[in-house]
């Protein structure tokens, strides 16, 4: 990518934590950070290099691309970027390749295992738990773990330690069940830690619903001591509590799915974690038919993407139900070698990484989606619900405006997809209604006239539309569809309906059938700006008509005063306010001298006093 085209991509990233990874041309992580709010982050790499330390402007002129992870907080920002420098080892962290990354729970191998705090992971043959957020927590961690469980957190080695001094005051306490006394055996101990192992792996709901089987076997058996002493045990690992989204614990080799629907694109976010850390995050965009369901989605997606794999995780998070779940779940195993759980998490942190699976992919979606793909999702959407054959090119809106019975006028709006094409715009002076105005005769008269003009081949009303879209309800697309029958026109005719907040909450056609749009925002926003932008332009040609009927009727006795000159008077001073006010010689640049004095004669008349203060 060239650095206008990796900046473009920067601007567009979101004000969100994450993490982003640079990547030199052959696709190899050269740079790993971290920000509080990506877009700032990373599009200050490719501003003016000025600013830049002699480093940055290396790592920076080796770019070829970057890629960004979606995070919920600055910690799990901070997590991850560890997580990945220790990963990728990129060229440009060396500040950060140090031993002083976050802590981890390790607990040794041998016949009395211990918990103790390591920087990093070593293949050792020991257990790695983590990391935590720094040595206080991690110290935190252990010292609850190992109190909830009664284990011991002295410095005594065992079986050296056996029996060789009293027990400490942690036993006395309560604390600790004397681990150090011959009377517990080893075998209870190591259960004892191997049930710590799986609080710090988060699998405690697993740990407690083994417990709590134990306690009652126990009261069965009449042994109400042991009973009790696993009923506080119980009672203080359900106190226990550590929510971390990036580095739980809680999903060891596991693939948690993203998926979002955008205006144009669909995208998918599959975020990998592997011995409880995320490793990594794959994005790919696809096309679907806007009618297929997320769940078909996800079922075609999934079998695409690992049927032809070897290497499969132990557990996918899906996030909406499939027809083929069990079905996946059984020929992965098969293939696999070992169980591959397929399954829906409805709540708890496993939910949280479907959520921040869906934002990765939302975020990817909307900064790849061009304004050319939003029209036409829109326009598929709108031609969807009003069972057109294609999008439509061409929508037309009608509305009418009046005062009483005069000066009824009618505004036709034209749209060109989701633009307003205004030297397509038309206005009408009914002239076929006495008496009340009839807003349905008034439509109706609009409508004829339109197709009238379209049929004697007026360029000015041609092409027709691919709709018409009329402002009123059920009675109103009929007073339509009545005249479009006269004509033989088969344009489809559909009101807009109104909501008691004046927005247009439905579509409906002559039949009654109404069509909501309320649940699509793209369409809902389309045709409130349609009916908005028609009712608006009624109204200003109302206003304009009612102005130049209040001077016609005004100047309508003066001698001199003709079609050509009152039109000139209202051009030049706009009302007849303005003209009443003017001096003979402000009125003699407009018309002759002796129709000036004619004209300020008159409004200064008796009669025309009372004209005034019947008009004010």
């Amino acid at each position: 990518m060239t650095k206008d085209e990796l900046k473009e991509k920067a601007n567009d990233l979101p004000l969100a934590p994450g993490v982003y990874l640079m990547m030199d041309k052959t696709g190899k992580v050269i740079y790993v950070g971290k920000a509080k709010k990506l877009k700032n982050r990373v599009s200050q790499y490719f501003q003016d290099s000025a600013s830049h330390t002699v480093k940055t402007r290396q790592m920076v002129s080796q770019v070829d691309h970057f890629d960004t992870i979606f995070v919920t907080s600055e910690f799990e920002a901070l997590v991850l970027e560890n997580s990945l420098i220790k990963r990728h080892s990129p060229k440009y962290n060396i500040l950060l390749k140090d031993d002083k990354g976050y802590p981890f729970v390790r607990l040794s191998k041998e016949e009395y295992p211990r918990f103790t705090m390591a920087n990093r992971y070593a293949d050792d043959g020991a257990r790695y738990f983590g990391p935590f957020g720094g040595r206080y927590e991690t110290r935190q961690a252990i010292d609850a773990v190992c109190a909830a469980l009664k284990l011991p957190t002295c410095h005594k080695q065992f079986p050296r330690d056996l029996d060789a001094d009293r027990p400490c005051l942690n036993y006395h306490m309560g604390r600790c069940d004397g681990f150090c006394q011959s009377r517990m055996s080893a075998e209870e101990y190591r259960r004892r830690m191997d049930q710590a192992a799986q609080l710090l792996e988060g699998r405690s709901k697993q740990l407690l619903r083994e417990m709590t089987a134990e306690m009652e076997a126990e009261a069965e058996a009449l042994r109400f001591e042991k009973a009790a002493m696993l009923r506080d045990r119980i009672a203080a690992i359900g106190a226990l509590s550590k929510k971390q989204t990036v580095i739980a614990g809680l999903c060891a080799d596991t693939d948690i799915w993203g998926l979002y629907r955008g205006a144009g694109k669909c995208c998918y976010a599959i975020l990998h974690m592997e011995d409880g850390n995320l490793t990594g995050r794959e994005t790919a965009f696809f096309s679907a038919p806007i009618e297929e369901s997320e769940g078909e989605m996800l079922s075609a997606l999934t079998a695409q993407y690992y049927l032809p794999r070897s290497i499969l995780p132990h557990e996918i998070l899906l996030p909406a139900e499939t027809e083929d779940c069990e079905g996946l779940s059984e020929v992965l195993t098969k293939r696999a070698g070992h169980k591959v759980w397929v399954h829906i998490p409805q709540r708890g942190e496993k939910a949280e990484l479907l959520a921040m699976a869906r934002r990765n992919a939302a975020e990817e979606t909307e900064r790849a989606t061009t304004v050319e793909e939003r029209t036409n999702h829109t326009l598929e959407l709108l031609a969807k619900m009003m069972n057109l054959p294609q999008p439509p090119k061409r929508l037309e809106s009608f509305d009418i405006s009046n005062t009483g019975a005069s000066d009824i006028v009618a505004s036709m709006v034209v749209y060109g997809g989701v633009r307003p094409l205004k030297s397509a715009y038309r206005r009408f002076r009914i002239k076929g209604l006495e008496g009340h105005p009839d807003d349905y005769a008034s439509m109706a008269e609009v409508l004829r006239r339109r197709l009238q003009r379209a049929a004697d081949g007026d360029e000015k009303f041609l092409p027709l539309p691919d709709a018409f879209l009329i402002d009123g309800g059920v009675t109103h697309a009929q007073a339509a569809a009545r005249v479009a029958e006269e004509f033989g026109c088969a344009v489809p005719i559909f009101g807009m309906v109104k909501d008691d907040r004046h927005r247009t909450r439905a579509l409906v056609t002559p039949e009654g059938r109404e069509i909501g749009i309320a649940g699509q925002q793209a369409v809902f926003s389309l045709i409130g700006q349609i009916q908005e932008e028609t009712h608006r332009f009624a109204i200003t040609y109302h206003h304009e008509s009612h102005g130049k009927s209040t001077i016609r009727s005004a100047l309508d006795d003066i001698p001199g005063i003709g079609p050509k000159r009152r039109e000139d008077l209202r051009k030049h001073f706009g009302t007849i306010k303005a003209i009443r006010a003017a001096s003979v010689e402000e009125l003699s640049a407009v018309v002759p001298r002796s129709t000036a004095q004619a004209v300020y004669s008159h409004f200064r008349s008796g009669k025309m006093e009372k004209q005034k203060d019947d008009m004010d």
